[in-house]
């Protein structure tokens, strides 16, 4: 008999009907800033009125056309061309969130800026973690100029890691030669569109604008079929109203939004509905990532996306710790958890501290055991036998145990999740014995054992050289004769 798979809902049917209705108001009565000029054309053209302060209205006709065409289903494919992501329904991935600007230093217990080898090691790790479907460019590094960062990113991401890439751009001329680098690995544009390598973040600006970098990019993956991925970020009660019914209606607005701009450019082209809201905390200052307001944030603008048929994505699974700690444990657990609970199809995250401006490798590692504790968990208690139970207690009061029956062999491995050793369930003794290893000495082990021997999934030498003349054409267009030397 097929499980019951375990789900959380946020929102009743009526509050999501509200949330939605009041968000179409505010688009046709408020509307939205659009600094981008060829999309205001674009929306002026097709039928969208200027509201007062040159915002854009938006009609509930051209929001019901556009989500009428966008697809409910976003696939994403690796670098050798298989499938890797089905974004749909209550389909669950996840993968490293995006533009750190830190990195945790385990060796020193310290934060410091990323680096070339950073993004290199991040990414080799990254491939080496099954229960990551993809990759993220999830480090900025410091070694480069700020005004190259993006397309070095995903540089660096493409040789060394073979899964689908979560990316974004920094700068309106990115895209290009971003999407250049992917036309490598593919061989040719329409090899590209057919079977995506990456899906690229489109941030609204709060409270609703967007401007004219994130809507280009939100143009540009129209045009070429790359999945876009609206990321709307309301900060409660510092640029979205402090309600979280207030920040969700805003959140929907913005999104909506995205989906028309980007449906009107393209119909059909694939979208995603996501985001990385906080719930802004009034006494700090800070828009804390692990704040369980901000993860039902997440939750609930995740049932609104799939009320209105389209794949979700959330950042959860995140910590505000500046540390690989108990705090770390603890808030990502909850994100992760709560996002497998509420079906959320692409999750970002895991490995991420210090309010989503930090990765660690070692929470890396770790946050991959609770990911795979996670799709143990949606999976549910399966009737696996009939009887269940009867046959196999007759059969275990027979031989005086249940060890080697046939039937615990049969199914002991599917019934559970047996976790990496940085998980300890050894007894005291031996545990003593292994030198009494915390959480994070033991990750930070686990790091260096994985990344002792290279790069296994390597691209190969010829699309390497190629890649390699884009980036140097494109460094030297901004003035960069060098480049940071990399270890392959």
């Amino acid at each position: 008999m097929k499980a019951v798979r375990p789900k959380v809902r946020w929102l009743a049917d009526e509050a999501v009907s509200t949330i939605v209705t009041e968000a179409r108001r505010v688009l046709a009565e408020i509307g939205i800033f659009v600094e981008n000029k060829t999309a205001a054309e674009l929306l002026l053209d097709t039928g969208c009125r200027l509201s007062t302060e040159r915002r854009v209205a938006f009609s509930d006709a051209m929001i019901d056309s556009a989500l009428d065409t966008a697809p409910s289903c976003v696939r994403l494919y690796d670098r050798d061309g298989d499938e890797a992501m089905t974004l749909e329904e209550d389909n669950i991935h996840f993968n490293p969130g995006s533009a750190a600007l830190h990195v945790y230093d385990a060796e020193k217990n310290i934060i410091r800026d990323g680096v070339t080898a950073d993004l290199v090691s991040f990414a080799t790790l990254t491939d080496l973690l099954p229960h990551y479907a993809a990759q993220s460019t999830g480090i900025i590094p410091a070694d480069v100029p700020e005004e190259l960062g993006d397309r070095y990113r995903l540089f660096i991401a493409l040789q060394c890691c073979k899964k689908p890439v979560v990316t974004g751009t920094f700068c309106v001329d990115a895209f290009a030669v971003m999407k250049e680098m992917m036309i490598v690995i593919r061989g040719s544009v329409q090899a590209l569109a057919e079977k995506p390598l990456a899906i690229f973040d489109c941030c609204p600006s709060p409270p609703l604008k967007w401007s004219d970098l994130t809507c280009q990019s939100l143009l540009d993956c129209a045009d070429s079929g790359l999945p876009a991925e609206l990321v709307s970020m309301p900060l409660t009660g510092a640029t979205a109203p402090v309600t979280l019914a207030g920040a969700l209606v805003q959140h929907t607005a913005e999104s909506l939004s995205g989906v028309v701009i980007h449906q009107l450019r393209n119909p059909g082209a694939p979208i995603i509905y996501g985001g990385s809201p906080a719930f802004f905390d009034m006494r700090k200052g800070t828009t804390p990532m692990g704040a369980l307001e901000t993860m039902m944030i997440d939750g609930a603008y995740v049932q609104i996306g799939k009320h209105l048929g389209l794949p979700t994505h959330a950042y959860m699974g995140l910590s505000d710790s500046k540390a690989v700690d108990y705090q770390a444990g603890f808030e990502s657990s909850a994100g992760i958890v709560l996002a497998a609970l509420s079906g959320v199809n692409n999750i970002s995250g895991p490995g991420m501290m210090e309010f989503e401006s930090c990765q660690s490798l070692e929470k890396l590692v770790l946050d991959h055991e609770v990911c795979a504790y996670a799709k143990r968990l949606v999976q549910g208690i399966t009737l696996r036998d009939d009887p269940l139970a009867i046959d196999v207690l007759n059969e275990g009061l027979r031989a005086g145990h249940f060890m080697s029956l046939p039937h615990t062999l049969k199914w002991f491995k599917k019934e559970g999740y047996y976790p990496d050793a940085v998980i300890n369930r050894e007894v005291k003794e031996k545990w003593e014995q292994a030198g009494r290893k915390g959480s994070r000495t033991a990750a930070r082990e686990r790091v260096a054992k994985y990344l002792k021997d290279g790069i296994p999934n390597l691209l190969d030498q010829a699309r390497r050289t190629e890649l390699r003349k884009i980036i140097e054409a494109d460094a030297r267009e901004h003035g960069v004769e060098t480049l940071p030397q990399l270890p392959f």
